[in-house]
């Protein structure tokens, strides 16, 4: 499935110009119909969406860990 610029903007959540910018840095692959509208490959960004279901794994993860008593900490008076 291809996807417009606009589309593709509101697919990774960010602003059209940011899409723009990442074309022509080469990051995102794009096709030209015949008429010039650039057109975007939707599964090239798949592996994105996985790493980032992970890292948001990774995070609550650590988020869920109790934090260990320092022992070095003792209450003297």
């Amino acid at each position: 499935m291809y996807l417009t610029l606009e589309e593709t903007a509101k697919y990774l959540s960010v602003s059209v110009p940011y899409v723009e910018s990442l074309i022509l840095q080469g990051k995102i692959r794009v096709l030209h119909d015949e008429n010039g509208e650039v057109l975007i490959f939707k599964n090239q960004f798949k592996t994105h969406f996985e790493q980032l279901e992970k890292y948001k794994k990774l995070v609550e993860e650590l988020k869920s860990e109790p934090i260990p008593e320092d022992i070095d900490i003792k209450d003297e008076d």
